[in-house]
């Protein structure tokens, strides 16, 4: 079990996106002295701000850390129209929160889905980003991944107690993280799910599966390859679960082909998606933001 760090503070941000949804985000002040580059957190699909929990509250020991709930998610009104839930409506909406924040000169951890809209967010305001770190995401996304996310998502049984959530979230995870204890699952849960009533309620809106679900099985993904070939310069971090689904290992190979510099590393233990709170994980992102921050 990593250091409990649950009780670092953090300040509530709200902010209105280009469409009127009140959204949200957590913002870990950090040192008042700090010169650190600041940290933007971005999560994956069905995530949220609690995703990041751990590894927020360690890098907000030295640096400014800023951990957002997408539109749908967590804290952040769901939206009435699903055809919004994409990367493209999710960018405009960081957008807005960093000129809000007035963060000019950051670093980035995407994972999974975040991650690719770390690409697209590096590929539109380039100067804006100083490095990024994708967790367990690439250009190209392993079809045997796509499919069991596919098979879980939007599809949650009604959950009537914690211990019925657990059940369900272990159900699903448990693949990615085979020698998670009962405690571990149990604040894994609590980070998926919020308290309504007295009763446990996925902290996501279900039509975000629409996208995915509705998607043609035959239709050729949009190509992210470029995407990354204009980040190559940039410095870059990628970790991996050793055992995940989605990230194939020719798949990385091929990305530290076109970025030598690359830095990779496996997490043991781990499938789609290590919670950055491994010590492998953590050492690798400490590395690399020293590397990165201005000297």
């Amino acid at each position: 079990m990593p250091e409990d760090l649950t009780n670092a503070s953090y300040k509530d941000v709200w902010y209105e996106s280009a469409d009127g949804l009140r959204l949200y985000a957590r913002d870990y002040p950090g040192p008042e002295d700090s010169s650190l580059l600041p940290v933007l957190c971005m999560h994956g699909l069905t995530r949220n701000s609690a995703d990041f929990e751990w590894i927020a509250a360690h890098l907000a020991r030295t640096r400014r850390v800023i951990s957002v709930d997408q539109r749908g998610r967590g804290l952040s009104e769901y939206d009435s129209n699903p055809a919004n839930y994409t990367p493209a409506t999710y960018v405009d909406d960081m957008f807005i929160l960093l000129d809000k924040l007035k963060l000019e000169n950051m670093l980035v951890i995407g994972t999974s889905m975040g991650g690719l809209m770390a690409m697209l967010m590096a590929n539109m305001q380039p100067a804006r980003f100083a490095g990024v770190v994708f967790n367990d995401i690439g250009p190209e996304l392993d079809p045997v991944g796509l499919d069991r996310i596919k098979n879980y998502v939007g599809k949650h049984r009604e959950i009537r107690s914690w211990d019925d959530a657990v059940a369900q979230t272990r159900e699903i995870n448990e693949t990615a993280f085979p020698l998670y204890t009962d405690e571990e699952w149990l604040r894994f849960t609590k980070g998926l799910y919020r308290e309504v009533d007295g009763v446990p309620q996925i902290a996501h809106d279900p039509a975000i599966a629409q996208a995915v679900l509705e998607a043609d099985a035959n239709a050729v993904p949009p190509d992210l390859w470029p995407l990354f070939t204009n980040m190559a310069a940039m410095p870059m971090l990628l970790t991996r679960g050793a055992i995940t689904d989605l990230l194939a290992l020719d798949c990385v190979e091929k990305m530290q082909e076109i970025a030598p510099d690359l830095e990779v590393v496996n997490v043991p233990d781990r499938g789609h998606a290590p919670m950055l709170d491994e010590s492998v994980a953590v050492a690798a992102i400490d590395d690399f933001f020293a590397r990165v921050d201005p000297s």
